[in-house]
């Protein structure tokens, strides 16, 4: 399974509706199961992004389905960042000329 994070901004309608984000976030969590993509930590935040959240899935492609699917309700927008683990990085540093 790969990691990934997730930066996230509410729109205009998600701010307008946030006492909803709650509701929202566990949603949010099922979605993710139906494309076989794991929520594995949320925060909100302050500064840039509003929350972030981890996610494991097999894939780019599932990830992407899930953010598509997400957005689509209108209430965030998203940046996805695929993420390395230390060992993986050793691995990928290693196999450089």
């Amino acid at each position: 399974m790969a990691t990934y994070w997730i930066l996230v901004n509410w729109t205009e309608q998600g701010i307008r509706n946030v006492k909803e984000s709650p509701r929202r976030l566990d949603a949010g969590r099922e979605l993710a199961k139906k494309f076989k993509v794991e929520l594995k930590d949320f925060y909100m935040t302050i500064g840039p992004y509003d929350m972030l959240t981890c996610l494991e899935a097999p894939g780019d492609d599932a990830v992407a389905k899930f953010v598509l699917a997400l957005s689509s309700g209108g209430n965030v927008r998203t940046t996805t960042l695929k993420a390395f683990p230390e060992a993986e990085y050793r691995e990928i540093i290693k196999a450089l000329p």
